[in-house]
């Protein structure tokens, strides 16, 4: 029998094991990241949530402890809108290696007015793209120094049907809130597929994978008190949305497959089975106007002066 067909199938309710392993999820403290790590945490991994407010990651590790028996998991403070101090933030974290990063922290602002970082960024695009961009340069030599480590970018399907502007990157002149969350979101998936054609080119033993959750509701999520309740009425509302979306802790899956499953690999994108919005992970042709290598390459060189880091540079 071949090693292929001897593999078992992929099950999200059935995860590998991962003892020994050290994983880093941004935003981990809610959301979708929040299940991340709670699903991470199950494989044996040590799991690191990043997350701005303490408070909120005490919570989330409380929740993931009561869940998981014998969970290994911590805090790191980190404010990805506040670049200078990411290396400070990643010189703070204790192991000498990172198995994997999944870059899954994120802002999404509603409504006008447009509002910058204190590095003077537009705020979803400086925190959601220029703080993993910068984020990555602190943390390869953390990765190099894994056997075969995966940098696993999540982006969104509202990318999918927008163009980044490259001489508008920080929305100045268009400044929409909803369309300036989907190019930050697309300028992520961008810095993930180009990630990984330097990796490779530099025979990087380090891959990086591009991930999106599909729709992902509050309403379809599983209780996790006090990091996310939901009423009764909220469920029942949005039972017929659920034929066509899911809940967080599936839009964690694909995620948590591209960290997790030695078949992974980069120049795919993984996104839910079913129309790219609910089901099991599976991989797809990356989209059109996300394989293009010339708009990749303006946007690294267009980060790279905006942050004042490189995560090129640290590539081994």
């Amino acid at each position: 029998m071949s090693s292929a067909s001897s593999t078992p199938p992929w099950n999200v309710h059935r995860l590998p094991r991962a003892d020994g392993r050290v994983f880093l999820v941004t935003g981990g403290n809610a959301g979708i990241g929040y299940f991340v790590a709670e699903q991470l945490a199950s494989t044996g991994a040590t799991v690191v949530l990043g997350s701005r407010n303490p408070a909120k990651a005490e919570d989330a590790m409380a929740s993931i402890r009561g869940r998981v028996a014998g969970a290994r998991v911590r805090a790191v403070r980190m404010d990805l809108a506040d670049l200078p101090s990411l290396r400070e933030t990643v010189e703070s974290l204790e192991p000498g290696r990172l198995d994997a990063v999944v870059h899954n922290a994120g802002v999404a602002l509603d409504d006008p007015p447009r509002q910058e970082t204190g590095d003077g960024h537009e705020l979803m695009f400086g925190t959601n793209h220029l703080g993993h961009f910068a984020l990555t340069r602190w943390l390869m030599p953390l990765l190099s120094a894994a056997p075969a480590a995966r940098v696993v970018t999540m982006g969104s399907f509202a990318a999918k049907s927008e163009r980044l502007d490259l001489d508008d990157l920080q929305s100045r002149a268009d400044y929409r809130p909803k369309r300036t969350y989907g190019r930050s979101k697309l300028a992520q998936m961008y810095f993930g597929v180009e990630l990984d054609r330097r990796l490779r080119a530099a025979g990087s033993t380090v891959s990086s994978v591009v991930v999106h959750p599909g729709g992902a509701l509050d309403a379809l999520t599983p209780a996790r008190p006090p990091v996310h309740t939901r009423t009764a009425g909220a469920r029942l509302g949005a039972a017929p949305a659920a034929l066509l979306v899911q809940g967080k802790h599936a839009g964690a899956w694909p995620a948590v497959r591209a960290v997790l499953d030695p078949a992974v690999h980069g120049g795919l994108l993984w996104a839910p089975r079913v129309f790219g919005l609910r089901g099991e992970p599976r991989p797809e042709p990356l989209w059109n106007h996300l394989a293009d290598p010339r708009a990749a390459a303006r946007l690294w060189d267009a980060s790279r002066d905006l942050t004042g880091t490189d995560p090129g540079t640290a590539i081994g």
